[in-house]
């Protein structure tokens, strides 16, 4: 079930449909900090848990 170009090119129309062409910088922008904020917490999380022995 994977998405082909056809499918992601009709998602992009939409998102700027819906957004406009000047807010998808910002979103895609605060979806990276996002991302990134994921996986540093992430991190954090394996060197709490990491048991010494």
């Amino acid at each position: 079930m994977g998405l082909s170009l056809g499918h992601l090119l009709v998602v992009l129309i939409v998102v700027l449909l819906l957004f406009g062409a000047a807010k998808v910088p910002q979103i895609m922008s605060d979806l990276a900090k996002g991302v990134k904020a994921f996986k540093e917490g992430m991190k954090e999380d394996d060197k709490t848990n990491t048991k010494v022995d």
